[in-house]
């Protein structure tokens, strides 16, 4: 391929790359690939001396796509000039004194007061128009709801959740495949909802990095001054720190030494001109500002050999590689092993034992392969599963090839299926963590899953376990006896029938009128008159009832448990009508809460767009999707959250 060629074939991969991150809040590609990849397409067009109009290294931004109102920033919000060398920024400095701060990973956010109220907040955007969010900046958790400064004032910086509730988040959604991916993408999310009450409770931060300029000539003179007076007005502003070309090698270290114990996102450092007419009077290019330059961390690789392919099952029966290669040093400490994540990974990176790779750490915290030297393809895709030795599968859904048990008693599912059974949408025990239930399920405290309702028997031994306590055992047996104030929808669905979520087990309750002998003894046929129940899962629900031993469980859970009905007093004004959600979400916290509401309303959800669907419900209207084409094709009335609300 010529050079010319690579050029365009560089700036169409970098783009759906950065579309995918910027508008669509998912990766397609890991940074140290991206980075890889731009700096290729960086020399190329140095080489040529040609720059496609549409190249990233000419860009600043991608259009906006959402229904949030948009708005021009006062000053455009250029993007940053990097280096991966600390010779480079001591050189950048040119003798003058700096300052160094995190650039953090979230959402850049521009919040505008007056008379000390806040009266605008916007996001970046494209650098020069960005989507208006003052209703979701008021609920920030940490932003002044009043400044005693009462002049105009344009603040930036960026909004991010921590890693601690980023946590906390993905472990109230049940369904691996609709956790979010990393804080930067949720947050996104977040920042953007339509619905602030959602903003609120998850605990978005917002850390000033810079202001346009006040009119104090005291407060505008330097980037530290101006740091001073935001903290003075209560905001918190990113950690920062003084630098000279004499010192900068050590305050880099002294940043990197943070990372592992960071409970917040960050992609690399910042370095601006503290004298900012100083700054300001270098100018800028097309694309950059010159009184500041990003720093990223260069990936510290180290060459190994691959010894072991540890294939880890997990509690959903999807089985993991792990490659186990010899000990190196990476960022500072000993890392031997790396996830390969899926099987279609180490079949592209041509995985062997024996091979020759390349290891580093992402974000200098998590170790991945970036290549494989050798690729002698030999690996050996394991045939019977390391926990139960029953024969494995290997699946292919979208292009991506895993592997999994599916062996419903395999003992790398029982945590899960407790975990399962106490969550929120089954029996919503709180005090039973992943963790606490695999002890408990080691010392034999939990054989079935009844047990949990007689978990008392060991209060002694509970009460004197490590990390427990009185306190955490009383709240754990109140939560108990809580849950057994429940619905029969809640049971069916905590039993962990394949395929059975929230909302079919609702569907299922309904049909057969909360009568568990009609569930029990009901056919396929039976199962299929409910919609959105085929053939598939109907037999699969009627091979869960054909075991005995799983009645006998359920007969026993229902023994401790007080049934009610649940009660719909919703106006029916959607009956008949059929929908089909796609897309991201504004308004709603996830498609469980938006199914619910159009099924207590009388109304049917669908996977998939046909000639029975009324309406195809997607925030994007104008977009290109295969969901969105066949909707247009059947003229199915596409419409937002927005719209559908009106409905």
């Amino acid at each position: 391929m010529d050079k010319t060629e690579r050029i365009k074939e560089l700036v169409k991969i970098l783009n759906e790359a950065s579309k995918a991150y910027y508008q669509e809040d998912t990766e397609i590609m890991s940074n140290f690939e991206y980075d890889k990849l731009y700096d290729e397409l960086l020399m190329l067009e140095k080489e040529t001396g040609l720059v496609l109009s549409g190249s990233p290294t000419s860009k600043v931004g991608y259009e906006i796509l959402s229904e949030l109102p948009k708005e021009k920033h006062p000053e455009p919000m250029l993007s940053l000039d990097k280096t991966k060398s600390v010779d480079d920024l001591a050189a950048w400095l040119n003798g003058k004194k700096g300052v160094m701060s995190w650039k953090l990973d979230g959402l850049t956010v521009v919040l505008t007061y007056e008379n000390g109220e806040l009266v605008k907040a916007v996001t970046r955007g494209n650098g020069e128009i960005g989507e208006v969010i003052t209703n979701n900046a008021r609920v920030f958790a940490n932003i002044p709801k009043k400044l005693t400064y009462t002049k105009p004032l344009t603040i930036r910086g960026e909004a991010i959740i921590t890693y601690k509730d980023f946590e906390k988040i993905n472990q109230t959604i049940e369904d691996v495949e609709s956790k979010y991916k990393n804080p930067r993408n949720l947050c996104s999310g977040t920042v953007r909802q339509l619905n602030n009450e959602i903003t609120a409770k998850r605990n978005v931060h917002f850390f000033a990095f810079s202001m346009l300029d006040s009119g104090d000539e005291t407060v505008d003179k330097t980037v530290n001054s101006r740091f001073d007076f935001l903290t003075e007005l209560g905001f918190e502003v990113v950690e920062h720190k003084d630098v000279t070309p004499d010192n900068i090698h050590e305050v880099v270290k002294e940043f990197a030494d943070k990372i592992s114990t960071n409970d917040f996102p960050s992609d690399g450092l910042v370095l601006s001109f503290d004298d900012i007419a100083y700054g300001r009077s270098l100018g800028r290019t097309a694309k950059f500002p010159r009184n500041s330059i990003a720093f990223k961390w260069a990936d510290e690789e180290a060459e190994t050999v691959l010894r072991h392919i540890e294939w880890s099952p997990s509690r959903t029966g999807l089985i993991n590689p792990v490659a186990i290669f010899d000990t190196v040093e990476l960022e500072g400490t000993s890392v031997s092993r790396a996830s390969i994540h899926n099987v279609s990974i180490a079949k592209q990176l041509k995985l062997g034992i024996g091979d020759t790779i390349k290891v580093y750490k992402a974000n200098m915290i998590i170790p991945q392969i970036s290549e494989n030297l050798t690729q002698s393809g030999n690996l050996i895709i394991p045939e019977t599963c390391p926990a139960c030795e029953g024969k494995t599968e290997l699946k292919n859904e979208n292009g991506v090839e895993t592997l999994y048990c599916p062996n419903p008693d395999c003992p790398a599912k029982s945590i899960k299926l407790f975990t399962h059974f106490v969550s929120r949408n089954a029996m919503n025990i709180d005090g039973l963590s992943e963790a606490t239930l695999e002890k408990f399920l080691d010392k034999g405290f939990l054989v079935e899953l009844y047990d949990i309702y007689h978990i008392d028997r060991y209060e002694d031994e509970i009460v004197s376990m490590e990390g427990f306590g009185r306190k955490s055992y009383d709240n754990m047996i109140e939560s108990i006896n809580a849950s057994r104030n429940t619905d029969l929808t809640r049971v069916i669905y905590g039993l962990g029938i394949l395929n059975i979520g929230h909302a079919t087990a609702r569907l299922i309750c309904k049909f057969f009128k909360n009568d568990i002998e009609s569930i029990i003894s009901a056919t396929a046929e039976d199962f299929m008159q409910i919609d959105k129940i085929g053939e598939v899962i109907a037999e699969g629900i009627v091979s869960y009832f054909a075991d005995e031993g799983n009645i006998s469980t359920l007969r026993k859970i229902l023994a401790e448990v007080n049934l009610i009905e649940e009660e719909n007093t919703a106006e029916q004004d959607l009956e008949g009508k059929t929908f089909v959600i796609t897309g991201s979400l504004n308004s709603f916290s996830n498609r469980d809460e938006l199914k619910k509401l159009i099924e207590d309303r009388g109304g049917k959800v669908a996977g998939s767009v046909s000639s029975k669907t009324d309406y195809l419900i997607n925030n994007d209207v104008t977009s290109n999707s295969s969901k969105n084409k066949k909707a247009k094709d059947l003229g199915v009335p596409i419409i937002s959250e927005e719209d559908f609300l009106k409905l």
